[in-house]
């Protein structure tokens, strides 16, 4: 059921907050133990967040998303509900107030069925470096769900939730809505507040949505976008009703088709995408080939630069101040060094070293500063695609979801599964990620298309254009 469905039969009193509510948290007790996409269930307080939508509904005052059960990513803050960014060194972290998203869907009456699970501190790629265990792709338990916003992803997948909030620092959104086979929206950077997202790299983070389709995803948006005082990134560019293009004609765009991004994917990858090409060109679309040379070098600089910032951004978990706190240590520096030895995990630990020795004095000018040289042109590169195409389509991930435990032992392998979606976040660009097809192996290969900044109106038409023809029923949980 798509949320305008849900909205209509809520409002007709078809069904009740309650009872929707109630049949989303029966089947998270039913079938979440397997999947492991929840942190936190938030049982009660979502119960009575129902109560108070339906009395909202009941008096005829109703809003978009009154009574709209959803899951959180847990790096997201919410008033009173822990925020642990699947780290020990946040475990017991229980914030004060809200993130500015969840202020705005709050005001609303939404209902949050819990925090899903993810990456420590989002860092990763494969949903396994929670410290509360891996999340498991919910078509086939024995797969990775892709990261770091899986638990988000397979809360969908699994019909424990109608939507979810992720983040998208590097393709944290996109990559699992591949993977998992939803639809997955990563934002212009600015277009939606990161106040209350917990940092991971300041210049790249932004907030997303995963549903199951892509008018659900504009849906979703609208509720969330907008210039936030508390966020200095935050823009006013950012328009309203995402979905007002959904249903158009569509037939007079022209579609860019960047070769380097299908070097390096699977056969059934390039096929199923490349299928999706000839789609759109049946339907009169342009398909335009165009060139981002700058590819090969994307994946370095987005390390360089996301790790660089996720080192000074963690700088402040230091066992003093919140957080994790070691029970070792004869001294002030002791202290410090074993609760961060102890609260973070091998993959943060990584990230830290690896920032730091970026930004150290006769390092900074051979690697971050040649990072963000490569960043500005990235963002050449797609400004003269642009120029040509409305919209480019690439393929999401190399591959389909692969087996837990075959690759996250090798950083180079994992990092480069990150080829196909960073050159998005390190350009600020909006991408939305959608099913196109199925592997050999039954898991479903993802195909994202990447919009002009603030436009997110466009990819997501373009979106639902196919979906409407696609079926993914077959392959549903």
């Amino acid at each position: 059921m798509d949320l305008i469905t849900m909205r209509e039969k809520l409002d007709k009193k078809e069904i009740s907050a309650v009872e929707l509510t109630q049949s989303y948290l029966d089947k998270i007790k039913e079938k979440d133990k397997e999947i492991n996409s929840y942190i936190t269930v938030c049982e009660e307080s979502a119960v009575e967040q129902a109560k108070a939508a339906q009395e909202m509904i009941d008096s005829g005052n109703t809003g978009a998303f009154t009574g709209l059960p959803i899951s959180v990513k847990d790096n997201i803050c919410t008033n009173g509900v822990k925020t642990t960014c699947a780290s020990k060194m946040l475990a017991d972290f229980v914030p004060v107030y809200d993130a500015t998203v969840m202020e705005k869907l709050n005001k609303e009456k939404i209902v949050m069925l819990g925090k899903t699970n993810m990456d420590e501190f989002a860092m990763g790629g494969s949903s396994q470096t929670s410290y509360f265990g891996g999340v498991k792709n919910p078509y086939d338990t024995s797969r990775v769900t892709g990261g770091s916003s899986g638990g988000a992803a397979a809360s969908v997948a699994a019909g424990l939730c109608a939507a979810a909030l992720g983040s998208d620092t590097g393709g944290s959104v996109r990559q699992p809505a591949s993977f998992c086979g939803v639809t997955g929206l990563k934002p212009t950077y600015g277009a939606v507040s990161r106040w209350g997202l917990i940092a991971f790299a300041s210049s790249l983070d932004q907030i997303g949505v995963l549903a199951n389709s892509a008018s659900d995803t504009g849906y979703m948006l609208n509720g969330i976008y907008g210039r936030d005082f508390n966020d200095a990134t935050s823009s006013a560019k950012s328009e309203g009703d995402y979905t007002k293009l959904v249903g158009t004609d569509i037939s007079k765009l022209k579609i860019g088709i960047p070769k380097e991004f299908f070097d390096g994917v699977t056969d059934e990858v390039k096929t199923a995408v490349l299928k999706a090409a000839d789609y759109y060109k049946a339907l009169g679309c342009e398909l335009v080939e165009c060139s981002l040379p700058s590819l090969e070098y994307a994946v370095s600089a987005y390390y360089l630069i996301s790790s660089a910032e996720a080192a000074s951004n963690l700088s402040r978990f230091d066992g003093i101040k919140y957080g994790y706190r070691s029970g070792l240590g004869e001294d002030f520096n002791d202290l410090i060094k074993a609760s961060r030895r102890e609260g973070f995990g091998d993959e943060v630990k990584r990230r830290i070293m690896l920032g730091n020795y970026a930004l150290c004095s006769g390092y900074y000018d051979a690697y971050y500063k040649n990072a963000t040289r490569i960043r500005t042109q990235i963002r050449k590169e797609y400004s003269d695609i642009f120029e040509k195409c409305d919209v480019i389509l690439t393929p999401t991930a190399p591959t389909t979801a692969y087996k837990i435990g075959e690759q996250e032992h090798d950083p180079v392998k994992m990092y480069l599964a990150d080829i196909c979606t960073v050159t998005v976040n390190i350009a600020g660009l909006p991408a939305i990620s959608t099913t196109c097809g199925y592997g050999g192996n039954g898991m479903p290969i993802g195909m994202s298309l990447t919009g002009r900044a603030f436009d997110e109106q466009t990819i997501i038409a373009v979106c639902d254009r196919f979906e409407r023809d696609f079926d993914r029923k077959e392959a549903r949980i």
